[in-house]
């Protein structure tokens, strides 16, 4: 039987491995990934959920958790609360939110994470991860092991992650209307 993207145990998605040196490399000394996924750069794709004028949220390239999802501001921002107006924040809080829900709402989740990375060193443009955790993880495979590359990183079609991606943002379009 073939699995579905979006059911079944966590670990029965297909992984890949990743080379953190090259990730660090790429990291450190590339363009802000942020910026050139928005611009369009081949090198650097987004499977959008949402766009506007203002906050963009994309399923994460290198995830771990089905439907783990990147949240950032359109600007180039690097301080997560000092580079913004209360009110600019509050707004890509309420963003955060609703893809977390729209998350909550497509993907089996037993628990919803929601953590801003990133440093001065690398990956400086702020952006937040929302991630589900899938119920049945044991213990010991959940919070920060969860995001751990030690067994790979998902490795899904295209199709099926572009998929994802319109269900999620059919959801977050949806709350955001009803507003």
């Amino acid at each position: 039987m073939a699995h579905s993207p979006t059911s079944g145990p966590a670990n029965a998605l297909p992984r890949q491995p990743i080379d953190p040196a090259a990730y660090e490399r790429r990291s450190r000394q590339g363009p802000c990934f942020v910026c050139q996924t928005l611009a369009g750069h081949p090198d650097y794709p987004g499977h959008f959920v949402w766009t506007d004028n203002h906050a963009v949220a994309f399923l994460a390239s290198y995830n771990t958790l089905l439907g783990h999802t990147l949240v950032a501001p359109r600007a180039h921002r690097e301080q997560v609360t000092g580079d913004f107006k209360i009110e600019e924040y509050l707004a890509l809080q309420r963003l955060v939110y609703r893809v977390g829900e729209a998350i909550r709402q497509e993907l089996p989740t037993e628990r919803l994470y929601i953590m801003s990375l990133g440093s001065q060193s690398g990956n400086r443009h702020v952006h937040w991860h929302v991630a589900p955790l899938p119920p049945g993880v044991p213990y010991q495979e959940q919070q920060l092991a969860a995001f751990s590359w030690d067994r790979g990183v998902l490795a899904l079609p295209d199709d099926d992650m572009a998929g994802l991606a319109r269900r999620i943002g059919a959801r977050v379009d949806k709350m955001h209307r009803a507003d």
